[in-house]
């Protein structure tokens, strides 16, 4: 059976950027689906696509459709014969809808019993025509935030649909979606080549493409602006601000991507520079030049989706566009220097954070105590400098550059208390405690900065957690898990050894006059939403398993946690580490919930059990200074001893003597066996 190549194009109006990368998964992971679930074959699936069309081709797809056995379940066998063995309605329709008798019907047994079956020859049908029905199923079902009807049609996508290639072999597939008909005919560039041209296959297609200027592959447009962004950049003699969050954007906006330098005054460069890179990047998609000590200059680069013939033209309007926004962003930079943060704090009373947990104020005051009290646990000389930092971090938030640039919270109050003349390292903290910003992102480099984005985010998630609103599987509105993730990254980073349970209890505490569901309830349920994602956070690193083991074995010091799990899966390649595990296992399954009492060794009969005690005694001293002091390696080399102790124990001794005496000692002994391998992990975890 030949294997041939499937390729559909969309074509469309002008698909929004943020719509196209979520669009391209899905059409790979359905086409996917959708060709396993018809029993078709294949060797991979690419994606493409520009701001007018979605590709995707597939290779290897065999031409027809194999023939498959395919059984059918119906009723049970109680349900469908009466007491008299006659065949219910229930059997009949099912013999029915499968288009056999009753008498051809056979049965199988389940885990939940005997029900009715019919086994059937399916005879495989012609690739060709199974596409039919699932590429306009498929178009169909692509997911966009928002998506529009046009016309009187009863269909719906992102923009209407102009045009549809589809081919199997080269033959067109034959289906509609709306009024729009598949064919081979696709488009060129909207200004460049607005005309159509025919397509054979993909080969061809990405050929007739570049002559029509369009460049279909995402990736090889990402390459072309980065290197053109890159060449201005440098004829303007300066070097590119690298920005690959604004690439991904960018990269959906052209068909055929050019660059073009252009600039503003350099007056503007007395506002902050995050401020003037914001203004440029996230309201005009401009990249920004700098020199080689990183200093901002005062031009920008925009990319085309054309080639101009007079570049000068474009240049001035994009400029004229930016003086608009830069003007603005340096009249709130002047207008906000008239009021000090401190006076911006008391606006903060005014300003609702969230109407079941009070004011920024209100919340600002709670996470303020909160990083105090980290600061005098964990770095006593920064406490003063830790409160200052906590008052004033959310002043910004009333000024004017703020309220029209959001992005640049934190970083103007920064500058501002620079201005102002607060210490540094206070100001600096003010911008760090928004860190970090993404999964992944920087982390604050200061402890005061970290004490504070600490204090803040728990604060949140506490604080939401208490009156019910708990994110869910679909909606997590206040982002919680990015702040609680950002907390134990930031505790990991650190290096900051602290008991977590009791800094939620702390937070809690702030939240009293906040509650609305019982505090222990909550409490509860944060610890518990903070170890799904610690599990996550550490999953791509190490085994799931050794994950689970050590984690069960207590979760309230992360970087002790942490360090646990990296021995363990360090000392999961350890040849004593199977029999350790066996051990352990061994242990657990006699002694269940255990038996915490003093051992006597006077009670000993059996030299398995004296041997095991013995060689317990002497483990336990250095395994235990290895685990006070961290070294978990060489507890875990200690504890990995007593495998043959605990196998020759096994073999010789019978644990649940009658005499209650003996066999309360020997699950004894054992239980503070088990209490010692806990230390480090759930053993019993380990696959």
């Amino acid at each position: 059976m030949s294997a041939k190549e499937l390729f559909l194009e969309i074509g469309t109006e002008e698909i929004p950027a943020g719509f196209i990368p979520r669009a391209l998964a899905e059409m790979e992971a359905m086409i996917s689906r959708e060709l396993t679930n018809a029993r078709l074959t294949f060797d991979m699936v690419q994606t493409l696509a520009t701001p007018r069309r979605l590709a995707l081709v597939v290779k290897g797809v065999p031409s027809l459709q194999p023939d498959a056995e395919i059984t059918a379940t119906g009723p049970s066998v109680k349900a469908a014969y009466d007491a008299d063995g006659k065949p219910t309605r229930a059997a009949e329709g099912f013999a029915k809808g499968q288009g056999v008798d009753v008498g051809e019907l056979t049965t199988v047994v389940t885990e939940k019993g005997e029900y009715l079956a019919v086994t059937k020859k399916v005879t495989g049908r012609p690739t060709h025509e199974l596409l039919s029905e699932i590429l306009p199923k498929l178009i169909a079902d692509i997911p966009f935030k928002k998506s529009m009807r046009w016309a009187d049609l009863d269909v719906r996508f992102a923009r209407p649909i102009h045009w549809i290639v589809a081919l199997f072999d080269g033959v067109v597939v034959p289906f509609s979606f709306g009024i729009v008909e598949s064919g081979t005919l696709s488009r060129g560039h909207r200004f460049m080549a607005n005309t159509t041209f025919p397509v054979n296959n993909f080969a061809h297609y990405l050929e007739e493409c570049e002559r029509h200027f369009v460049i279909p592959d995402p990736e090889k447009r990402k390459e072309i602006i980065r290197r053109e962004a890159h060449r201005v950049a440098k004829a303007a003699g300066g070097h590119l601000l690298p920005d690959e969050e604004l690439l991904d954007q960018i990269v959906y906006l052209a068909e055929y991507p050019s660059a073009v330098h252009g600039t503003f005054s350099p007056e503007f460069l007395k506002v902050p520079k995050e401020v003037l890179i914001t203004s440029m990047r996230s309201h005009q998609r401009y990249f920004s030049i700098v020199d080689e000590g990183g200093k901002l200059l005062p031009g920008f680069i925009t990319i085309n989706n054309t080639l101009t013939e007079d570049p000068s033209v474009v240049v001035k309007g994009n400029e004229r566009v930016l003086r608009a926004r830069l003007s603005d962003a340096r009249f709130f930079f002047e207008e906000d220097q008239k009021v000090k943060l401190d006076d911006r704090v008391e606006a903060l009373k005014k300003v609702v954070y969230q109407q079941k947990l009070g004011t920024s104020f209100e919340k600002m005051e709670r996470f303020r105590t909160l990083a105090q009290g980290l600061a005098g646990q964990l770095n006593p000389a920064v406490q003063g400098q830790t409160a200052r930092a906590a008052w004033l971090c959310k002043a910004d938030l009333v000024s004017g550059m703020v309220g029209e640039f959001p992005e640049v919270q934190g970083i103007m109050g920064r500058e501002y208390a620079l201005l102002e003349g607060e210490e540094p390292a206070v100001a600096g903290a003010i911008a760090e405690h928004y860190l970090p910003i993404q999964a992944g992102g920087e982390l604050p480099a200061s402890d005061i900065g970290a004490f504070v984005s600490i204090a803040d985010k728990l604060d949140t998630v506490c604080g939401c957690f208490s009156v019910g609103l708990i994110p869910t599987g679909a909606a997590d509105p206040y982002a919680l898990r990015r702040a609680t993730i950002g907390i134990i990254a930031t505790i990991l980073d650190r290096g900051y050894r602290l008991s977590l349970t009791a800094l939620i209890d702390r937070a809690l505490d702030l939240l009293a006059a906040k509650l609305t569901r019982p505090k222990e309830q909550a409490a509860a349920e944060v610890g518990e939403f903070f170890r799904g994602r610690f599990v996550n956070l550490l999953a791509g690193g190490y085994p799931a398993d050794v994950i689970e083991a050590a984690v069960s074995a207590g979760f309230d010091d992360l970087v002790q946690v942490r360090d646990r799990i990296a021995a363990l899966a360090q000392f999961k390649s350890h040849p004593d580490f199977e029999p350790l595990t066996g051990a352990f296992k061994r242990v657990g399954n006699i002694i269940k919930e255990g038996l915490d009492a003093p051992v006597d060794p006077a009670l000993f009969q059996d030299s398995a059990e004296t041997g095991l005690y013995t060689a317990f005694q002497t483990v336990k001293n250095s395994a235990e200074a290895g685990i006070a002091a961290g070294r978990w390696q060489e507890a875990l080399a200690e504890i990995a001893t007593l495998r043959g102790p605990i196998d020759a124990f096994f073999d010789k001794v019978m644990v649940m003597a009658e005499d209650e005496r003996i066999r309360t000692n020997r699950l004894a002994l054992l239980t503070a066996i088990a209490r010692m391998f806990g230390q480090v992990a759930d053993f019993s975890r380990i696959a």
